[in-house]
């Protein structure tokens, strides 16, 4: 069923991962301009895969277990690209490349909690037809 909760969660995941990026750059180099993700081939594929696993994760509605591990497996993705973010940031040579962090380096962490609404929703959806099911 589409018209669940996680539905709109998991879709809300997929803009922030392939939408965002392109609004809000990573960060500003020494010369002032912007760094977008499409800049960036590893952080682009990385946020691309991670739109694309939760569009994918959509239409697992009916096989929950399945789409509660892909939810888990873009947690993890996206935990990858923070930490990406942060060795980036923290070991490129002084203030050469990275000179001021933009909102786009925060999107993993908006796209994490959206992911996890979903799975949280997941689970509930699970237990309660586990629970019917010992009715029957």
């Amino acid at each position: 069923m589409l018209q669940r909760i996680q539905t709109i969660y998991l879709l809300l995941a997929a803009i922030t991962s392939a939408g965002l990026i392109f609004v809000f750059s990573l960060w500003e180099n020494s010369a002032g301009e912007p760094v977008y993700a499409q800049d960036q081939l590893i952080a682009f594929g990385m946020f691309l895969a991670s739109a694309a696993i939760s569009l994918v994760s959509i239409f697992m509605f009916r096989n929950r277990k399945l789409q509660f591990v892909l939810g888990r497996l873009n947690i993890i993705l996206n935990l990858f690209l923070l930490g990406v973010f942060v060795y980036w940031s923290l070991t490129l040579p002084g203030e050469m490349d990275i000179s001021e962090k933009g909102i786009g380096m925060f999107l993993p962490i908006i796209s994490i909690v959206f992911l996890v609404l979903a799975n949280k929703a997941i689970k509930k959806d699970e237990d309660l037809v586990k629970s019917v099911d010992r009715l029957r």
